[in-house]
């Protein structure tokens, strides 16, 4: 195939590509104490394949806790999905001190900042190719596709959506984890500790 220069045609799982000329904020959690819910949130995207062919996920986390926050399915890679689920996360939990996200243009583009602006969340972006700044988020795209995406082959969004709105809730409220205490996200975000909703003060 090399030699005649045949290659196969599919969607590269490029997901972090930066958008031209968009701002570009610094890394904020470095030697960062995170102590508390809504202390820290973060976001990132993954690639999802189907029985035939694919879709991108975007999932919200809180980084004290682990817990889903808000999630969206689609077939493109437009900012709309991901400034979906930051409004419903924004809407349900309140406000996050700082938001971390890769550089992809979804998350650097102006519908998505500005939306972080308006509520007053301080911006923070990983460096260039250091998916390490974004690990917990990391982590979660491990968990589901071994305990779910790779056990299933998903007939269309409609079949993925229920069966990962599914996974999410027992990841939320069941699976307990090792750096939690055994405790699951939900235990662990609501429990003992009141969660910081800056704008209830004003």
């Amino acid at each position: 195939m090399r030699t005649m220069g045949l290659v196969a045609l599919y969607p590269k799982r490029r997901t972090s590509l930066p958008g031209r000329g968009h701002t570009i904020y610094p890394y904020r959690l470095k030697g960062l104490s995170i102590d508390r819910p809504n202390q820290v949130w973060a976001a990132d995207i993954c690639y999802l394949p189907m029985a035939k062919g694919f879709l991108y996920l975007v999932a919200i986390i809180d980084w004290y806790s682990r817990k889903v926050l808000a999630w969206r399915l689609s077939n493109t890679l437009d900012s709309h999905f991901c400034v979906e689920a930051l409004e419903e996360a924004l809407g349900r939990y309140g406000c996050p001190e700082i938001f971390n996200t890769d550089q992809g243009s979804q998350f650097t583009s102006e519908a998505f900042t500005g939306a972080l602006k308006n509520a007053g969340v301080t911006i923070s972006l990983d460096g260039k190719g250091r998916w390490v700044d974004n690990v917990f988020v990391e982590r979660l795209w491990r968990s589901l596709k071994y305990e779910e995406v790779y056990l299933k082959a998903y007939e269309n969004l409609r079949h993925a959506q229920t069966s990962i709105e599914q996974y999410f809730r027992f990841y939320n409220t069941e699976r307990r984890h090792q750096a939690l205490d055994r405790q699951t996200p939900d235990a662990f975000y609501f429990g003992g500790r009141t969660c910081q909703k800056r704008h209830d003060e004003q």
